[in-house]
């Protein structure tokens, strides 16, 4: 963080005042305004909107920020995808950060999620100000790739596949860890990751690079202390599963078998 008084961060509007929020300021050169819940984004100051709110939250923001800025200056930090609701929203080319990162505590310094595969670090921005973002998480001594749309679309994917695999497979074995999972339950990750993959290049006609399931399971090793629950379902595995309810819909197999099997274990569906 000491180096961020040296380098030229670009002020921005910080939506959300929790740990990510929070950290991002940290940042900054404290020119950045930080807006909480409830309050509205400024039409005055110039500059990126970074948002860094719970996925549920996203329509509260867009109503609290003008909407000559949503398409210029709005930089979305959620996990998860986001695609159906931002082309919901006249939004389908809108600034994403994929942060591969992690703040313990509110005030703490984040930790990059830096792997043996990917020693480089693998949070990505895209968009008009993703140069602004990498220069803002560099200087938080974070790692961050400046990606184009294609690029960025696989290694967002990929980490949805992530989240939705190590969380389902971990839900499965009550109390495992992330860590867990990759060490104890390799076998069932594995499978999933391959189903998940598959179904996510059909619909979306990419190929994605070889070895994903190696560069998965070496954050799963970055960040092994992390608990599995699946959450926010509509943003995560309910993508997958539309996926599922559309085939079927159409009269053609479940290209997602076992993640369906699996949630109706866990009665999610």
């Amino acid at each position: 963080m000491a180096m961020a008084t040296t380098v030229d961060v670009v002020p921005a509007i910080i939506v959300g005042g929790g740990r990510v929020g929070r950290a991002l300021q940290s940042m900054g050169n404290g020119g950045d305004l930080l807006v909480k819940r409830g309050e509205s984004v400024p039409l005055d100051f110039s500059g990126p909107i970074l948002v860094c709110t719970r996925n549920d939250d996203l329509d509260e923001v867009l109503q609290s920020t003008p909407k000559s800025r949503w398409n210029a200056d709005l930089v979305f930090f959620q996990n998860g995808m986001l695609e159906p609701w931002l082309q919901s929203k006249g939004l389908p080319n809108a600034d994403q950060v994929l942060a591969y990162f992690a703040v313990s505590k509110l005030g703490e310094p984040p930790v990059d999620g830096k792997t043996d595969t990917d020693p480089e670090g693998l949070t990505a921005a895209y968009g008009k100000w993703a140069s602004a973002v990498a220069t803002r998480l560099q200087a938080g001594d974070l790692s961050c790739k400046v990606l184009e749309k294609e690029a960025f679309q696989k290694q967002m994917l990929e980490k949805l596949i992530w989240i939705c695999s190590f969380m389902l497979v971990g839900a499965l074995h009550p109390g495992a860890t992330v860590g867990a999972v990759e060490k104890e339950h390799r076998s069932e990750v594995s499978r999933l990751i391959a189903e998940l993959a598959a179904a996510a290049a059909e619909e979306k006609g990419l190929i994605f690079e070889d070895a994903m399931e190696e560069r998965l399971c070496a954050y799963s090793r970055a960040v092994a202390h992390f608990p599995t629950a699946v959450k926010e379902f509509k943003w995560r595995n309910g993508w997958f599963y539309s996926l599922s309810q559309k085939a079927v819909a159409e009269g053609k197999p479940d290209p997602c078998p076992l993640h369906t099997a699996w949630l109706k274990e866990l009665k999610i569906i």
